[in-house]
């Protein structure tokens, strides 16, 4: 799990991502602001579509390790912990994958607003899951 910077109205805004072992998406999340809330929304909305993981490597950020920290205490007994690596080398594979994304936004310059970027991202996303061949039938459709 990673998070990079997109230009909005000049501003930075964070783009949450998490990709597997394998190199595929699991799931992305476009806030305001890079924090232990944004965080926590992200592993959230992550874990709610895909299932808790066994381990998460992040980079050296307090606040995802908070959040981290946060969701495995409101964990069940029975449910098992989720492994915290703190690495910006075992994060290499989702920082490569950020390229992708990036090379599409940069030409952009930045986005105009919020919503927009949203809507861009989450096509820009969904296209490159589509590449990666993620979706059962995707292999049928060629770029």
């Amino acid at each position: 799990m990673d998070e990079t910077y997109i230009k909005v109205k000049g501003q930075d805004h964070y783009l949450y991502r998490a990709v597997d072992k394998e190199g595929n998406t699991i799931d992305f999340l476009l806030t305001k602001k890079r924090d232990t809330k944004a965080a926590k929304a992200f592993f959230r909305k992550a874990i709610r579509q895909n299932g808790p993981p066994g381990k998460v490597a992040i980079d050296k950020s307090g606040a995802n390790n908070y959040a981290l920290v946060s969701i495995n205490t409101k964990l069940k007994d029975n449910d098992p912990k989720i492994i915290i690596y703190q690495s910006n080398y075992l994060n290499n594979i989702v920082e490569q994958d950020h390229r992708f994304v990036k090379r599409l936004t940069r030409p952009m310059m930045q986005f105009k607003n919020f919503k927009t970027a949203k809507a861009t991202l989450a096509g820009i996303e969904l296209s490159h899951m589509l590449r990666k061949g993620q979706y059962p039938d995707s292999e049928s459709i060629t770029p």
